[in-house]
């Protein structure tokens, strides 16, 4: 008998600790019947994408120089080669004489210092303001970068005149010992860009593949035909040069916007793109030129809404803005590299609860992501939305993160099963 007591005795603690984890998966079936037909979400995607085109073809197009702005600003415009070719010799020229004149030469250089750069709520992106600094040779603390900028001026020269593209990387080792480390050739790539008023991808200079795309996509590449449906879970990798991307076909009613290549395989293995018709877009992290131009090209061209799914912790926020605001660090080129009006799918701080993460799944903030968390609140173009400062404010508050993964606590299929079929059922996004 005592021993049958002693045996016993652990099951009620047992079964209590069970509790939390049968809880939140009975809560998660149940939620899973909340799903509607597919036919009735895809009733409310198409009114959506409907409403975006309409959007998109009635309204025109705001610009800075629609604007009464009370600081100039610079921005940057695409130019053939030969137009770049024109501007480098024109500036290499003025260089010259500077020299034959006996006053040496000096590079003017945009500023793209935080402090010359403004958030514009008419546009909803960043913008470069027009202050420059000088860059003369004869300075000691400027000579190295003024050697650098005319390095890097005439290699861009050499490849335009050849009509190729090359790789970020192919340029800095052409002239290892004078670059020492590749940020500082791509630094002066962006100045240079500033300079001579063009995009980077107008200099062919671009950066290696590494944002790739999924789903219901037909588009040219080079000459070659592409349909994103037969490439398999990896995905097609999008082109580095994408002026060589054209004829943009699909039958999609949205794009969704994925911050992570986990997520990215999960939603292309189970055809996400085929229940609900979408393209599905990754750059694996931080966003790169080509994808962020690429998923321009997509809104713009196509007339369609953007969703994104990124984790949610401040650097997936920030990730997050750099596609709808654009990057500090290119700020000159915001006009052609953002799309301000992307929804915010998730996954979002209040989901945590609304979903009933399991506590293991959530891992605790470092005081370095609470300040991340509190710099975003100071940004501008999140202060303009109420949505996003409450989902920030409570992720400060419970200094908790979690990631897309968190919802394979669940089951591996539960994020293309549940999570975004609810999520799009309910119209749930900021």
């Amino acid at each position: 008998m005592s021993d049958q007591k002693r045996r016993r005795k652990p099951d009620p603690s047992a079964s209590t600790s069970k509790k939390p984890r049968a809880s939140s998966s009975s809560y998660a079936q149940a939620l899973r019947k909340q799903l509607k037909p597919d036919a009735d979400i895809l009733s409310s995607l198409q009114r959506l994408s409907a409403a975006t085109s309409a959007a998109a073809s009635s309204q025109k197009p705001v610009s800075i120089s629609d604007l009464e702005l009370s600081s100039s600003c610079r921005e940057v415009t695409d130019l053939d080669s030969s137009a770049v070719v024109h501007s480098i010799e024109r500036l290499i020229l003025s260089v010259a004489r500077s020299i034959l004149s006996g006053q040496g030469f000096s590079f003017d250089v945009p500023s793209r210092a935080s402090s010359n750069q403004l958030y514009v709520p008419e546009l909803d992106r960043i913008v470069l303001l027009d202050k420059s600094s000088s860059r003369p040779f004869a300075n000691l603390s400027t000579v190295r970068k003024a050697t650098i900028t005319a390095r890097v001026l005439s290699l861009i020269h050499a490849v335009l005149l050849r009509q190729i593209h090359v790789t970020k990387r192919d340029l800095f080792y052409t002239d290892v010992k004078l670059f020492g480390d590749q940020n500082q050739s791509d630094a002066v790539l962006d100045d240079v860009s500033c300079m001579l008023g063009c995009t980077r991808s107008s200099l062919h200079v671009v950066a290696s593949e590494k944002g790739v795309v999924v789903g219901r996509l037909v588009f040219l590449d080079d000459g070659d035909r592409i349909d994103c449906t037969r490439m398999g879970i990896g995905g097609k990798a999008i082109p580095p040069n994408i002026d060589r991307v054209s004829g943009l076909e699909s039958d999609a009613l949205f794009v969704l916007l994925v911050e992570k290549d986990a997520a990215f395989m999960r939603l292309a293995e189970d055809r996400f793109y085929n229940r609900f018709p979408c393209i599905i877009v990754t750059a694996k992290g931080q966003p790169d030129v080509a994808t962020r131009l690429f998923l321009r090209r997509l809104k713009v061209e196509l007339k369609l809404p953007v969703l994104a799914l990124v984790d949610s912790d401040p650097y997936g926020l920030k990730i997050l803005s750099v596609y709808m605001c654009g990057s500090k660090n290119m700020s000159y080129d915001s006009a052609n590299l953002t799309c301000p009006d992307i929804k915010w799918l998730g996954v979002r701080p209040s989901d945590l609860d609304k979903y009933r993460v399991p506590e293991q799944c959530r891992l605790p903030m470092t005081e370095q992501d609470v300040k991340a968390g509190k710099d975003l609140l100071e940004e501008d173009f999140v202060k303009r939305n109420e949505g996003w400062v409450k989902e920030l404010e409570m992720m400060i508050k419970t200094r908790q993160k979690a990631e897309i993964q968190a919802l394979s606590s669940f089951g591996f299929q539960y994020l293309t099963e549940v999570y975004l079929p609810l999520k799009l059922q309910q119209r749930d996004w900021l």
